[in-house]
């Protein structure tokens, strides 16, 4: 073992896992993934910086190291005629955007977690 360790150590791969062992001991990490259910591009922000658009049918992962979660902000009514933006914390898990059934207006999203 001790002749391996060598070796590993020659690699800087020593110094890696170290570093790997204290994220894990410190807080980790999250993953989230972002879907997008609906048929429309949806614009969206991660913690105060503009991402761009997520595809209809389409996703995207995200991992942070620390915890406390990521802020995303969206426009709940995606017609391009209003904006109504609203900011969810996110933790680790599976969201999706999907229409909003419990309004009238067919062009209502929201996010939800799903798993």
């Amino acid at each position: 073992m001790l002749n391996n360790q060598s070796y590993l150590e020659c690699f800087g791969l020593i110094e890696e896992l170290d570093e790997q062992a204290t994220e894990t001991i410190s807080g980790g990490y999250e993953v989230f993934e972002v879907r997008n259910k609906t048929g429309y591009d949806i614009p969206y922000g991660i913690d105060g910086s503009v991402v761009g658009n997520l595809a209809p049918e389409s996703s995207r992962i995200y991992t942070i190291y620390g915890g406390g979660g990521l802020t995303i902000e969206f426009d709940v009514d995606i017609s391009t005629d209003y904006k109504q933006l609203k900011k969810c914390t996110l933790t680790n898990g599976v969201y999706e955007f999907q229409y909003n059934l419990s309004t009238a207006y067919p062009y209502d999203i929201e996010l939800y977690f799903v798993g």
